[in-house]
C-alpha cells in the first residue's frame, strides 16, 4: 500500500530536537517513546542531532510547512475552498426524507458538532509551546499510539486526499462534459457532433489540474483558493436565487417524498439514516484543518491558534451563508420532486433549464468547474508533500524542480486512471463516506482531546467528548449498514473504464 509520511512539526523559533518519521502501514518498528530513532536516510551524530540531515532545513522542503507566512486571510481562503463541495448540494433531498422540522434540527447539530471539532484540532495543533501537529496522521499517533494511530487515521486520511481529488475530477469532468455538450456544442451548432467524450473531459481537467498544481506549497496556493471560493459562492447562491426567482414548482409536497410503504421497517430506517449522511458528509475539510494551521506563523509568546480560530470562524459563516439557503430553498421549491441525483442543480435544470439563457447556465457550470479545480490542488497537497518527504528523506536535498514536476504528474496521472475506470466511485461516497469522513470528522478530534489533554475524568469537557466521540462512532456504523443496505436494495451501476 506504500508508505505514509509523518513528520514530527517543530516552532521553528526555539532549539528543539525534533524526529521525522517514516511510518509503514505494516511496520511497527518505530516505538513512541523519546527520543524517537532517526528516520530512513538520517543518521545522528554524537550529541544526538541528525548527522545526515537538518531537520529544520527539511521541514522548510516540504509542500506543507515549506512556507509560514500565511495568515487570517489565507487560513479561510483554505477553508472556504476546501469546505464547499458539490455534495452540499443534495441537502434539500435529505430535507425531503426528514421534513421541515428534523431537517433543520439535524443540519444545526451538524454545523454545531463539526465546528466544534475544527475547534479541537485548532487547540490540539500546539498541545504545547514548541511542538506543532501540522498532519493529521502525526497528531492520530500521539494521541492513539503507534500502531492504533495508524489503523484508525491512515485509510480515511489517504482517501480524504486521494479519494477527493478523484471525484473532483469525476464532478469537475462530467461537469465540463454537459458544458460541452449543452452550451458549446448544442443543438444548432457547427460542432455538435464533435463534443468531447467524457474521458476526454477527464483528461481536460487533470491537466489543466496539474498545471495549477505546479505552485510550490500549501501558502502559495492561496489566491487559487480565494478564486475557488468565489466561484463556489458564486455557484451556489446563482442556484438558490434563480430557483426562488423562477417560484416553486406546482403541486409539490414539502412534507416527503418517500412512498408511504417505505416509510416504516428497514427501508424507512435505511432512508432516515441516508438523509442524516447526506447532511453530516456535507461538512469537509477536517482532514486540512492542520496542515492549514501548519502555514501560519507561531512562535512562544505568539501562537497560531488566535489567527487560525478567527479564519475558522469568517470562514464557517460564509459556508453557512451557502448551505442554509441550499437546503431550505431547494426543499421549498422543489419539495418532493427534488432528484436523488444531482440535488438541487439537477432539479433546476430539469425544471426551468428552458426558460434560462444558455448563458446562465454556462456560467454555473464554469464556476462548478473552477471551484473543482481550485479544492483539487488543496486535496492534493497531503498527498505531494508525502511524496515530497519520501524523496527529500532518502536523498538528504531538497526536490529538485524536475522531480517536484514528476511526482505531481504521477499523482495527477494516479487520480486520472482512478477515475476513468471507476467513475461510479461517487455512488459509494455514502459508504466510504461513513467509514472514513465521518469518525474523522465528528468522532476522532473527540477521543484526540481526551488522550492528550487529559481533562478531568468525568468532568465537563471529558463527558462532552466522550459522549460526542461515542455517538460519531455509533452513527458512522449506523450509516455504514444503511449505504449498504441501499446499494443492495438499489444495485450499483459499476460502469468501469466508461465515464
Amino acid at each position: 500500500m506504500g508508505e505514509v509520511v509523518v513528520p514530527v512539526d517543530y516552532d521553528s523559533t526555539q532549539e528543539m530536537s525534533p524526529s521525522l518519521q517514516i511510518i509503514t502501514i505494516k511496520s511497527s518498528s518505530i516505538k513512541e517513546m523519546p527520543p524517537p530513532p532517526p528516520p530512513t536516510g538520517v543518521t545522528s551524530n554524537s550529541s544526538g542531532q541528525p548527522g545526515g540531515i537538518n531537520l529544520k532545513e527539511l521541514e522548510s522542503w516540504l509542500p506543507i510547512t515549506e512556507s509560514r507566512n500565511g495568515n487570517m486571510f489565507t487560513a479561510m481562503f483554505h477553508l472556504v475552498c476546501s469546505g464547499i463541495g458539490f455534495q452540499a448540494l443534495l441537502l434539500p433531498v435529505a430535507f425531503a426524507a426528514l421534513g421541515w422540522a428534523w431537517g433543520i434540527i439535524c443540519l444545526s447539530m451538524a454545523f454545531i458538532w463539526q465546528l466544534y471539532t475544527i475547534w479541537l484540532l485548532v487547540n490540539l495543533h500546539e498541545p504545547v509551546p514548541g511542538t506543532r501537529y501540522s498532519r493529521f496522521v502525526r497528531l492520530s499517533i500521539v494521541a492513539f499510539g503507534q500502531k492504533l494511530g495508524k489503523l484508525l487515521a491512515i485509510f480515511p486520511v489517504m482517501y480524504l486526499s486521494g479519494g477527493s481529488c478523484v471525484l473532483l475530477i469525476i464532478t469537475g469532468g462530467g461537469t465540463m462534459e454537459q458544458f460541452f455538450k449543452l452550451i458549446i456544442c448544442g443543438e444548432g451548432t457547427t460542432c455538435e457532433s464533435k463534443t468531447l467524450t467524457g474521458t476526454e473531459c477527464f483528461l481536460l481537467f487533470t491537466c489543466i489540474a496539474i498545471i495549477i498544481a505546479q505552485l510550490p506549497n500549501l501558502n502559495s496556493i492561496a489566491r487559487v483558493s480565494l478564486i475557488g471560493a468565489i466561484s463556489s459562492i458564486g455557484y451556489f447562491t446563482m442556484i438558490w436565487a434563480l430557483s426562488i426567482s423562477k417560484g416553486r414548482l406546482n403541486d409539490v409536497s414539502n412534507y416527503s417524498n418517500i412512498p408511504t410503504d417505505a416509510k416504516s421497517g428497514m427501508n424507512g430506517f435505511g432512508n432516515i439514516l441516508n438523509a442524516i449522511g447526506i447532511i453530516m458528509l456535507s461538512f469537509k475539510g477536517h482532514n486540512l484543518i492542520l496542515e492549514i494551521q501548519g502555514t501560519l506563523p507561531s512562535d512562544s509568546n505568539h501562537s497560531s491558534r488566535k489567527s487560525m480560530w478567527r479564519g475558522v470562524i469568517l470562514s464557517y459563516m460564509i459556508i453557512a451563508m451557502c448551505f442554509i439557503p441550499i437546503a431550505v430553498v431547494g426543499f421549498w421549491a422543489y419539495g418532493n420532486k427534488i432528484p436523488g441525483n444531482g440535488g438541487i442543480l439537477a432539479a433546476f435544470s430539469q425544471f426551468h433549464s428552458q426558460d434560462t439563457s444558455k448563458f446562465v447556465i454556462g456560467l454555473i457550470y464554469v464556476w462548478i468547474i473552477i471551484s473543482c479545480l481550485s479544492s483539487y490542488q488543496i486535496y492534493a497537497m497531503p498527498a505531494f508533500d508525502n511524496l515530497e518527504f519520501i524523496y527529500a528523506s532518502s536523498k538528504n536535498r531538497r526536490c529538485p524542480q524536475w522531480v517536484r514536476t514528476g511526482l505531481r504528474l504521477f499523482f495527477g496521472g494516479l487520480t486520472f486512471f482512478i477515475s476513468v475506470a471507476f467513475p461510479f466511485l461517487g455512488s459509494l461516497g455514502p459508504l466510504i463516506g461513513g467509514i472514513a469522513a465521518v469518525p474523522l470528522t465528528f468522532a476522532y478530534p473527540c477521543f484526540m482531546w481526551i488522550l492528550i489533554k487529559r481533562p478531568r475524568p468525568n468532568g465537563a469537557m471529558w463527558t462532552l467528548n466522550l459522549g460526542l466521540g461515542c455517538f460519531g462512532i455509533l452513527l458512522s456504523i449506523l450509516l455504514i449498514v444503511a449505504a449498504i443496505w441501499n446499494l443492495a436494495d438499489k444495485g450499483l451501476n459499476a460502469n468501469f473504464f466508461r465515464p
